[in-house]
């Protein structure tokens, strides 16, 4: 779970970038695309940590990959890239989505 770790502070610090920059240096529907790729990232960033800690073993991977979907996405757009990228994000929403209820599952199997 070591890569899990890495992957999700590199997470966090570009969730922090993408944050720093919606409300600085962008304007618009792009620092809107900005925020809630920020946001979402850095959410997951942190429950990947949490989860990872836990001892789970795929919703770690699906917050990181999840969360770097669903930004990468927006932030690709409010750099310019087609909108049709947006067609692309739900898929990240999708993975953080079974995130959460693999992390449930866990917590429910350890409770058992």
């Amino acid at each position: 779970m070591r890569i899990v770790a890495v992957l999700a502070a590199l997470s966090g610090a570009v969730a922090v970038a993408a944050g720093a920059f919606a409300a600085h240096g962008a304007s618009g529907q792009a620092a809107e695309w900005l925020k809630t790729g920020a946001h979402y990232q850095l959410i997951h960033a942190v429950v990947a940590l949490v989860a990872a800690r836990m001892g789970e073993r795929i919703s770690p991977w699906l917050f990181v990959g999840g969360g770097a979907l669903f930004s990468a996405t927006l932030y690709a757009m409010a750099f310019g890239a087609p909108r049709w990228f947006g067609a692309i994000t739900p898929i990240g929403g999708v993975a953080l989505i079974a995130g959460w209820l693999c992390l449930a599952l866990g917590a429910w199997k350890r409770a058992a």
